[in-house]
């Protein structure tokens, strides 16, 4: 294989003199050596390689092109691999964003479940007279006051597992494969979740810039 040991041994022998023969075991010996010595050169050089590339970046070289990016605005989450840490990266990279339909694709990508989203001069959203409106029903009031540059986003937490072995309260204690731990839990316990705060970051992210969204989250 290119660049390993035996392949650099080759290549060294292959430069020398033809009196040095075939077979000498001292000399072999010696090239052996300096074979190792340029094949460990030689892997060096070909991890750097694959830094140089998002497509092909590994370990901690793909959480600096994150920061390179993004700041601290997209973390490698605990225990994430690179190759979902790179799809991350590369989404977010050719992201759409300052839309609409923006701000619906970021959120459905980190929560799983799509929003819902009002803008005051929108007819599609507010309905009209005797058009997709009824109090309580349907539609919404349009503003030409409050409505430009302005929009209302009802966000939805993902829909989470629970904990796992811990029954819910009252519940009794299964056998096996049941839920059977008496704990009192909390949200420390749950790892690599989605945040309120991810939420309102990946909104801001994606919004128009000399907009307002107001936005509420709920479960």
């Amino acid at each position: 294989m290119t660049g390993d040991q035996q392949d650099v041994f080759n290549r060294l022998k292959s430069a020398l003199p033809p009196w040095f023969g075939d077979s000498s075991p001292f000399l072999d010996a010696v090239l052996q050596g300096l074979a190792w010595a340029g094949s460990f050169i030689y892997s060096l050089y070909a991890y750097a390689v694959l830094q140089t590339r998002i497509l092909t970046a590994t370990d901690g070289w793909l959480d600096v092109i994150a920061a390179d990016f993004f700041g601290t605005n997209l973390l490698r989450k605990t225990n994430q691999s690179d190759a979902s840490f790179r799809n991350q990266i590369v989404i977010n990279i050719f992201r759409e964003r300052a839309t609409r339909n923006a701000i619906v694709k970021v959120l459905q990508d980190l929560t799983g479940r799509t929003p819902i989203i009002y803008e005051p001069l929108r007819a599609r959203d507010t309905g009209g007279y005797g058009i997709a409106c009824g109090y309580g029903v349907a539609g919404a009031y349009g503003s030409k006051v409050v409505g430009p540059f302005q929009a209302w986003v009802t966000a939805f937490r993902p829909l989470g597992t629970g904990i796992p072995y811990v029954n819910g309260y009252g519940n009794p204690a299964g056998g096996y494969g049941v839920p059977s731990r008496a704990v009192y839990a909390s949200l420390n316990m749950v790892q690599g979740g989605v945040s309120d705060a991810d939420i309102y970051a990946a909104i801001d992210g994606v919004k128009p810039v000399g907009t307002t969204i107001w936005a509420r989250i709920t479960g």
